[in-house]
């Protein structure tokens, strides 16, 4: 069975993959959710966090003589991708949930003033605007979500991703799963090189998996993707 280590998206913790993490376990899997610096809203310091502090917190959860699959979703891509940047050999596959590896140079979030110190979880409405869809979500999970989520600090949210020139991260394996967005279009996106977010899966001979559901398919099909996660990690 397969050593899994879940890397949340923005404004979560590792309570998110709550769902996913036990059935993954019920199929005998190692699984460790992870909290990145930052989200712990217990940490008075949080907003001092880095996309760096983040990536070393993830190489951290895995021994130097061990190897995971690392899965991440949506803004936790750009610290998972870091991660294996500096230390590829601890990463058996990577496995990218509704968002892709990122390019060097790449900010999740130019929006933010250098004045602004934390990015809020936006309203729904502006959540689906800015093209990340809530299909799928009842009211409960909305709800738990909104309580539950930690504004992301700028110093992740609106820095750029610094990673080397190594080409080695580009050969760990790698599956996309697709959900708001199909894996046709991401395909198109990416050679049409037109898309910042995804022309680093250029370089990459990825598998590209359709999951059709919104942007957090940990909660609206969390046995779905549980099952394929399992199947992937474990081929």
């Amino acid at each position: 069975m397969a050593r899994i280590l879940l890397i949340p998206g923005f404004w979560l913790g590792a309570w998110a993959w709550d769902e996913v993490a036990d059935d993954l376990r019920s199929r005998g899997n190692e699984v460790l959710a992870l909290t990145l610096p930052g989200l712990d809203p217990a940490d008075d310091d949080r907003l001092q966090a880095t996309l760096e502090m983040q990536a070393q917190a993830i190489l951290d959860a895995v021994a130097p003589t061990e190897t995971a699959v690392l899965v991440s979703h949506s803004g936790g891509a750009a610290p998972a991708y870091l991660a294996t940047d500096i230390a590829t050999e601890r990463f058996s596959r990577a496995i990218y949930v509704d968002t892709a590896p990122l390019p060097n140079g790449f900010i999740l979030n130019s929006a933010l003033d250098d004045a602004v110190r934390e990015l809020a979880l936006p309203d729904w409405d502006q959540m689906q605007a800015d093209g990340a869809s809530i299909t799928g979500l009842d009211d409960a999970m909305l709800a738990r979500f909104r309580e539950r989520a930690v504004s992301e600090p700028a110093g992740v949210a609106a820095r750029p991703l610094q990673l080397s020139d190594s080409a080695a991260r580009l050969a760990i394996p790698t599956t996309v799963i697709c959900n708001s967005i199909t894996a046709d279009l991401v395909k198109q996106l990416r050679d049409a090189a037109q898309e910042p977010l995804f022309s680093e899966l250029a370089r990459i001979d990825a598998e590209y998996i359709d999951l059709p559901t919104g942007h957090w398919p940990m909660w609206s099909k969390h046995k779905e993707l549980a099952d394929l996660i399992d199947t992937v990690a474990n081929r």
